[in-house]
């Protein structure tokens, strides 16, 4: 992948490769060919999915970051359950070629590090633009490291009213309530603001079909029955179904941008729940719509933003919490 080969460019040891959901379809990395990924902070746990590898080895401490891909919150919830600092970049901030896809128009790539410091290197390693990739925009160059001195008290928080704080664990709650009010102080204060909301859009089957359809045919028992749901479902819909999703994402993708006239960043709870046992069943990816877990980072990747979770507290099991902050397009 192009992102690879980035960071080896620019002096990084490329230790090996990480467990996850099977074609990246999945919130617990518990479908991945090398078994169930364990949470490191509690075994028996989900570390999240679908890069659940990844932000376990990190939060294990065996590598100081890791890449991984994002459709609708693969990044970030892993990065929530394993108490890590996860960037889904902008939309086509970093090149997606050479990874295998789950649905181009929602795929992102980012890195998961232990402290928003490390983040910001891995960013700069793989940001850029890639004439090779359809996705890649030309943007302009940033010091992300530099930019994470620059003062915040400016900054205008704003906290959706609609659906994003509903049905919240309550440890989730009271951390992310307290994170905010330290926020609060930071900043030059949080204010309510009304989301956009979220119409059911067919792109990631009929994308994924598009991709794997030829392996599906050639071996079908070589995919677990979920991901071959997912597939079947992108060969139903129609021609016309699908321009009009993509349609309607570009639409979302501009009409979002009216919400930084008013406020810099959003914050949300990363996920509305903790992370569930391993084998509990109770967040599979359903048929129609996102799980419970990834509620509030999916629709960051339908609006193409860019969105980072980081820890806020541990549950009194001891496992982790995540703040989601949402920026502008390119506010990476």
């Amino acid at each position: 992948a192009e992102v690879v080969r980035r960071l080896e460019e620019s002096g990084a040891i490329v230790l090996g490769k990480l467990n996850m959901d099977e074609c990246a379809y999945g919130v617990t990395s518990a479908t991945g060919y090398f078994g169930a990924v364990q949470n490191p902070w509690r075994a028996g746990y989900t570390a999240g999915g679908s890069s659940g590898g990844p932000a376990a080895a990190v939060a294990a401490r065996l590598c100081y970051g890791a890449l991984g891909t994002d459709t609708g919150g693969s990044i970030r919830q892993p990065a929530a359950y394993c108490g890590l600092v996860g960037l889904k970049p902008s939309y086509g901030l970093v090149s997606a070629r050479g990874v295998i896809p789950l649905a181009w128009s929602l795929d992102h790539v980012g890195p998961l590090c232990r402290t928003a410091g490390d983040a910001a290197v891995l960013l700069q390693a793989i940001a850029g633009f890639d004439p090779e990739d359809p996705a890649s925009i030309d943007s302009p160059g940033v010091d992300y490291a530099q930019s994470l001195t620059r003062d915040t008290k400016r900054l205008r928080l704003g906290r959706p009213r609609n659906l994003y704080f509903e049905k919240l664990d309550p440890e989730i709650d009271s951390s992310v309530s307290a994170a905010i009010d330290v926020l609060r102080d930071l900043t030059a204060g949080v204010q309510d603001i009304d989301m956009p909301e979220i119409p059911r859009l067919s792109l990631m089957p009929v994308e994924a079909n598009a991709y794997f359809s030829d392996a599906l045919k050639a071996s079908p028992d070589g995919f677990s029955a979920g991901t071959r749901a997912l597939f079947d479902m992108g060969g139903r819909i129609s021609a016309a179904d699908y321009a009009r999703a993509k349609q309607r994402l570009e639409v979302l993708r501009r009409t979002v941008r009216q919400l930084f006239n008013a406020v810099d960043v959003i914050v949300t709870p990363t996920t509305p729940n903790l992370p569930d046992r391993l084998g509990g069943g109770s967040d599979a990816p359903p048929q129609r719509g996102p799980p419970l877990s990834a509620r509030n980072t999916t629709p960051f990747n339908i609006f193409g933003l860019p969105t980072v979770s980081v820890n806020c507290g541990f549950s009194r099991s001891g496992l982790p919490i995540g703040l989601q902050i949402s920026g502008p397009a390119l506010g990476d």
